[in-house]
Parts: C-alpha cells; structure tokens; sequence
C-alpha cells in the first residue's frame, strides 16, 4: 500500500523528543527519509534508532538553529545524502520561563527570540531553495496557542510564535505559485515528557493546564505529529498560509 511520503525527505528538527520525535517517528511510517535534528545528540540518535528498529531511513544531525551556519550544515548534509528535501517540520524551540514582561531578563528574551522567531527563519531561508530545487515542498512551523491568545507571564515565547506564524504567511504569498506550502500547527497543552516532570513535581498543575480546554485533557504528542505529517502530504495540496490550532478547542 502507497503511503503519504513515499520517496520524500523530511527534516525535522527538535527531534530528540516530544513533539519533534513523535512527528520523525510518523514521518518514517509514511515513508520518508528522515533527518533528525536536535542539541540534545543523545536523544536525536536514540530516534534515529527508534526509526531505523521500525524499517525506516534516518539520519542525526546536531544543530541549535538558533545559528545560521549550523542550519546551512544541515540542509547540505540532507541534500548530500538524500539529493532533496520535500518536507520540513520546524519544531524546535523554547521558552524564556513564566514571569511578568519586567521581569524577564533580556540575556532570556534574547535567546528566545532567537531560537524561536530567527531560528525557524534561518530554516526557511536555506529549506525554501533546497525545495524549489527539485519543484516544490511543504514546511511546517510550530506556533502556539499562546502566539493566538495573550497568555500572562510568557510573553516573549508568545510573541515570537505568533510571528512565526505571521511570517508563514508571508512566505505563502510569495512562494505557493512556485510550489512551495507554508502552514503552522499551534498546539494548546501537550503531554510531552517536559510537561509529565513538571506535573510530577507539582500535581495541581495539570488540571491548570485543562481547566480551559474544553475537552478536559492534554494533547499528546502523536496528536500533533498526525497532523503535522498530513499537512506535509497530498491530501492537503490546496492549504497554505494556514495556522491551524491543536488544543482541545481552547482558544476557540
């Protein structure tokens, strides 16, 4: 049986764990060659393994796309091993830690910014030329339901998200006619492993963390994955520009 991403290249990067592997791991099942990337290169090689013990194609490579040249490193080495690239999947991020706009330090601002807003265009700005290449790709970023409603306390994680998915946008109008798709996903509260510690630590919090979903549950990470690797494939040929909630319904 044909699957979605048959004889695609996908990157992927935050790929070490969470949402990020989930979606590796689900573009391998469809059929991809997937490039993992992450910091953490004990945790980019064990999906790699989880991809290569499931009968799929991977590869690690190390980068903090916060840095130009690291990103520019991994989309050359995709396209000296696999020739192409066909689909990107921009997860990788992070967070300045909750407190009021005063109160956050601009060394932590910086960072954020730089991770979240100026890494995921320096992925665009090398993915983009990789896949007019080969006559188009789709690429999604990660927002945030906090980029589309105005959460207290994390407010520079917010702002960023929310232009990444203006500048999605963007990158729709000026590149869907030569073939290239540009969406985000914006996840609401999402079981990753980050959030399980935490809510270990402090048991009240998950119900926090539901009380304004309306399905009364977090996410999972599989959850997002699905729908990042759908919007990758065929079946969604006529989205683009789009920034599509994945929340339970929360910012509804």
């Amino acid at each position: 049986m044909q699957k979605l991403l048959d004889n695609k290249v996908a990157i992927v990067t935050g790929a070490a764990r969470g949402i990020g592997r989930a979606s590796a791991l689900t573009f391998a099942r469809e059929g991809a060659c997937v490039v993992v990337s992450d910091m953490d290169t004990a945790g980019g090689e064990e999906t790699v393994q989880l991809i290569e013990r499931a009968g799929g194609k991977a590869f690690f490579v190390a980068c903090d796309i916060a840095y130009e040249d690291q990103v520019m490193q991994l989309i050359d080495r995709t396209l000296s091993i696999f020739g192409r690239l066909d689909c990107a999947h921009n997860n990788a991020g992070l967070g300045h830690g909750q407190m009021p706009v005063a109160d956050i330090p601009t060394s932590a601002w910086e960072r954020t910014v730089d991770v979240v807003l100026n890494g995921t265009w320096f992925c665009m700005k090398h993915e983009i030329p990789a896949m007019l290449r080969t006559g188009g790709g789709s690429i999604v970023n990660v927002s945030s339901a906090a980029g589309m409603q105005a959460w207290p306390l994390v407010s520079g994680y917010g702002a960023a998200k929310a232009a990444v998915a203006h500048l999605g946008k963007v990158a729709t109008k000026e590149y869907a006619a030569r073939g290239i798709r540009v969406n985000a996903v914006a996840p609401g509260p999402i079981a990753t492993e980050m959030v399980a510690g935490a809510i270990r630590q402090n048991p009240a919090l998950e119900q926090h963390l539901t009380a304004a979903v309306p399905m009364g549950r977090l996410g999972t990470a599989q959850e997002v994955a699905e729908l990042v690797v759908w919007l990758c494939s065929d079946r969604a040929s006529y989205i683009s520009g789009a920034t599509i909630p994945i929340d339970g319904g929360q910012v509804a």
